[in-house]
């Protein structure tokens, strides 16, 4: 059951402890109050202003366990602080490799920062929490979406027409890599249940996925090269690298230009046409 008036207290005491540059956010003019603007928190949670008023007020609403996610990563709270939002707002707080949609704020504060990079913070079964303008210019968004279309592997083996956007010669490998890396998440974790339904599932809907899964390679992914072929930017060759949290086991994924490329010019012409190539 929802406690409400200590949903609210929290929720309110998060905020007026936040300054806009702790969550990415320019300052703005004078402000009457300590903290964040409700829009704000808001905004950053992907709800609306009145829906969040209500939170705060303890007026009849029972937010779910995605909302919860958005507004522990909107007020950057930190595990403990996300474990009670859960629990007072009547849930069990997550555990393992289950998707919660949640980044700790040593990682969003990362991402905050990389104003000129793609980068996205990801799942330990590869699903994406968040992303930040240039990973949404460079890869399109990935956040959110129904399923299992917001993970990487089953978005890679269920819909191969996606493909296109890396170069063709590197397919096998990023087959290989990302089926080596899911193996060795799902078995860290014990088996855990929500890494094994999307094993199953890959299994029964992908026979490439099924044969690679078979092959038994094993392989943490630290740091890869890919090339991306953007169809405004043009090819992009970039060194990924991942920035791991030992607390929550989520990982930053950060899309560097390769030396020697034309890559970083090429980046700055995706910063400044944003992400409109994937308007509707």
């Amino acid at each position: 059951m929802t406690d409400r008036a200590e949903l609210g207290r929290f929720l309110r005491a998060r905020r007026e402890a936040l300054r806009p540059a702790d969550v990415g956010l320019v300052p703005g003019g004078r402000r009457r109050t300590p903290g964040l603007r409700r829009e704000e928190v808001a905004m950053l949670a992907s709800m609306s202003t009145d829906y969040y008023e209500r939170l705060e007020q303890a007026r009849g609403v029972n937010p779910s366990e995605t909302l919860l996610a958005a507004l522990a990563r909107a007020l950057r709270l930190s595990t403990d602080e996300r474990d009670h939002l859960y629990a007072v707002a009547g849930y069990q707080p997550p555990q393992g490799l289950s998707h919660d949609g949640y980044a700790d704020p040593g990682l969003m504060h990362i991402l905050d920062s990389l104003k000129d990079t793609p980068a996205q913070i990801v799942d330990g079964l590869g699903t994406v929490v968040i992303q930040n303008p240039m990973a949404i210019a460079l890869l399109g968004p990935l956040v959110d979406r129904p399923g299992h279309e917001d993970n990487g592997a089953w978005l890679w083996f269920m819909r191969p027409a996606l493909r296109g956007v890396y170069a063709e010669e590197e397919h096998e490998a990023i087959g290989r890599t990302i089926v080596a890396d899911l193996r060795a998440s799902v078995f860290r974790h014990g088996h855990h249940p929500c890494g094994q339904a999307l094993v199953d599932e890959l299994c029964n809907g992908s026979k490439e996925f099924a044969a690679l899964w078979d092959l038994g390679e094993v392989a943490t992914v630290r740091s890869t090269r890919k090339s991306v072929l953007h169809p405004q930017a043009g090819r992009l060759d970039l060194q990924c690298d991942v920035v791991l949290s030992p607390v929550t086991s989520k990982r930053l994924f950060l899309y560097r230009p390769q030396p020697g490329t034309e890559t970083a010019e090429r980046l700055e012409f995706l910063r400044v046409l944003g992400t409109q190539s994937f308007a509707s």
